[in-house]
């Protein structure tokens, strides 16, 4: 078996998916296991400080952990930096078969800080028979440190181990999130995979095809050219012109601007194939079951006023030094808590609205949905989000994205990972 501790929504299960193999999950939180379920992944709802380790002695090959980062995060109060020498010293007594938990955890300061020494009390009892095969394991980059006193001990059992900062854009994540990485094998030299994606795309040379540009927001989301804004903000203050559409713009979404019709297309004159069938689109090309299969892609939709474009970007969150990316762009990293609900779409002027003595106000934030952000952690658009929106938003932000979770975990099952198959657009 392949035992995910922590598993989430399903980050690393759906890479497995993908892959063509299935994990254990063991999750506490109630919607991520109701995910999970709709995603039909093998999933027991328990607290993992407190289930039992011998069901899987003798029975694992692999072994994978994200423990909860809310305690480390940038975006939370770090009281796990606090609590880290109570951690590293619950991991050198559990290393030991010395289980000092409880006496640690009522010197925490964050009762979730211990979730990070998990992990080796797991390892500890595996070890016994000589297991895992293989271990991977990712948190936010302030818990490098315990990651390393991880390896040390890994090392004395046997297993290479790699550890460092990884950036899922490097990867083809439509995101520059950085994590700190564990990877360890007992069979084979440990290693992080080969990055595929830079931030200037690389030149084909004589050793071979150079690395991709990072995959941007517009790319992953199927908007069209990376070089351009999506919704067409005209005369009138909407997208397409008229009335403005949002009068409460922080409450919608793009997806509701999209199923209006009132996208930018692509630049070949058509429109993602993703982007057809809103109410907008069936008004203006009639139903399904009345085109026919060879039907010519449709052309673009015409402005009342194309000198009025918007250039769309995305805020992190409503804080003053919130992270700001184009479209054009992969997005910053995803994070959503009780400061960081409001991740939103901005618009600002583009060069002709500049130059233009007068230019139209400039549109409300229009908040992400949960199917954008999870596309842009390479979930697919369909994937099954459960809970509402609150919920939803949360068990994205904590999840790995698949497709890094591919490039860690193919090496270990042997197996070539093609990133074609972690679909982005919806």
């Amino acid at each position: 078996m392949i035992l995910d501790l922590f598993a989430g929504p399903g980050g690393w299960s759906r890479a497995l998916t993908v892959l063509g193999v299935q994990d254990i999950g063991l999750e506490w939180d109630e919607w991520a296991c109701r995910t999970r379920v709709a995603a039909r992944q093998l999933t027991i709802r328990t607290d993992v400080a407190m289930y039992p380790t011998w069901p899987w002695v003798g029975r694992t090959r692999g072994l994978i952990a994200s423990p909860p980062c809310q305690a480390w995060s940038m975006a939370g109060k770090r009281l796990g930096l606090v609590d880290q020498p109570l951690v590293h010293e619950a991991v050198e007594n559990l290393a030991a078969g010395r289980d000092t938990r409880e006496r640690l955890l009522a010197a925490c300061r964050d009762e979730r800080s211990l979730l990070a020494a998990e992990p080796m009390r797991y390892l500890h009892a595996l070890n016994t028979v000589g297991e895992p095969e293989w271990v991977a394991m990712e948190e936010v980059p302030d818990v490098l440190p315990l990651w390393k006193q991880y390896a040390s001990v890994l090392r004395r059992w046997g297993f290479s181990v790699w550890t460092g900062i990884l950036n899922a854009a490097d990867y083809g994540v439509p995101q520059t999130r950085r994590r700190a990485i564990l990877l360890a094998s007992r069979i084979r030299t440990a290693q992080p995979p080969t990055p595929t994606h830079t931030q200037v795309a690389e030149p084909e040379s004589l050793f071979g095809p150079g690395r991709a540009r990072w995959v941007s927001m517009a790319e992953a989301l199927g908007w069209g050219a990376t070089d351009r804004p999506v919704p067409t903000v005209c005369a009138g203050g909407g997208p397409g012109g008229g009335p403005e559409p949002f009068p409460s713009g922080s409450r919608k979404t793009l997806s509701d601007a999209r199923d209006r019709g009132t996208w930018t297309p692509r630049p070949d004159g058509g429109v993602p194939q993703s982007h057809r069938e809103g109410a907008g689109w069936a008004a203006r090309h009639g139903a399904r079951k009345n085109r026919a299969a060879t039907a010519p892609v449709p052309t673009a939709p015409t402005f009342t006023s194309e000198a009025h474009h918007w250039s769309w970007s995305l805020r992190s969150n409503n804080q003053a030094n919130a992270t700001i990316r184009p479209v054009s762009a992969p997005a910053g990293t995803l994070f959503f808590g009780h400061r960081a609900n409001e991740c939103t779409w901005v618009a600002e002027p583009s060069a002709a609205q500049r130059e233009d003595a007068v230019s139209p106000a400039v549109p409300e934030p229009i908040r992400i949905s949960a199917r954008e952000a999870g596309v842009l952690q390479t979930f697919p658009a369909d994937y099954p989000w459960a809970g509402n929106k609150g919920q939803q938003f949360s068990q994205i932000g904590n999840a790995v994205p698949p497709l890094l979770a591919g490039h860690l975990l193919a090496p270990h099952l042997g197996v070539t990972l093609n990133p074609d198959d972690f679909t982005l657009a919806a």
